[in-house]
């Protein structure tokens, strides 16, 4: 299940059934889980935790020391969930100790060719990262978000559930849930129907979300007014607290 020629830090766990292809590097501090396939060329440093039936194709490198001058050598880590795709050249680097220390991903992400996920990000589960798509430091993308091939996102950006960013765009500030976007600077372009359609979103719950989106974008409120809308036709199902949550949360203020 190990090619001969990879090289295992003897302080490494790897469990019994995971597959290392030619040339790989496991450091110490790194502990995989079961049912993982690692392929040839992949370097994976630690302290990294990567959970099981993970897939990382040639030449990944994962859990390397963060791209930040104020880094100084401090153990922060990386973790990684269950069930994840990385295609090749993917770069995911640990945390800092200016941030929570850590760099988590979730489960079921699809990380395509080329992608880079820095330092403190906060990936949720069935994220889709289009080719050569990149995150800056401290970005969270939370669950069912798809970032198009070439987006690139600023530090402390936000992406919310559901939202679908257009190739090549820059996002600079936070992306409200379910709503698409493109452009540099990313503005707003309409809903991601079809994907809330795909995700089991009933007929009532999608007109919900159109009404929420007319109060961001449609009705020249500011963003207070706006949240206070969307509060008042929020449903018995609670359709909307998520996107209510993340207005308020908002810290770099929302793409509109």
């Amino acid at each position: 299940m190990i090619h001969p020629t990879a090289i295992i830090d003897e302080k490494a766990h790897i469990a019994p059934d995971v597959m290392i292809g030619a040339y790989s590097i496991i450091d110490a501090d790194v502990t995989i889980g079961a049912g993982t396939v690692i392929g040839p060329h992949v370097v994976i440093s630690g302290p990294t935790v990567i959970g099981e039936n993970n897939q990382f194709f040639q030449f990944c490198s994962i859990g390397a020391a963060p791209q930040d001058k104020k880094y100084a050598g401090e153990p922060t880590r990386l973790t990684i969930g269950h069930n994840n795709t990385f295609r090749e050249n993917v770069t995911v680097n640990r945390g800092t100790i200016q941030d929570r220390g850590e760099t988590t991903i979730g489960d079921d992400n699809w990380v395509m060719a080329g992608v880079h996920i820095a330092h403190d990000c906060i990936i949720g589960d069935h994220v889709i990262f289009a080719n050569a798509s990149a995150l800056a430091g401290h970005v969270t993308v939370n669950d069912w978000a798809i970032l198009g091939g070439y987006t690139l996102v600023h530090q402390f950006c936000h992406i919310g559930e559901h939202a679908f960013c257009g190739m090549g765009s820059v996002i600079n500030q936070d992306v409200p849930n379910f709503i698409t976007v493109s452009g540099n600077l990313a503005g707003p372009r309409g809903l991601n129907i079809e994907g809330l359609k795909r995700r089991g979103f009933d007929k009532a719950q999608l007109n919900l979300v159109k009404k929420s989106y007319r109060a961001l974008y449609r009705t020249g409120y500011r963003l207070e007014e706006a949240i206070q809308e969307i509060d008042a036709i929020n449903d018995e199902r609670n359709t909307l607290d998520s996107l209510i949550t993340f207005l308020k949360n908002s810290h770099r203020g929302v793409v509109r």
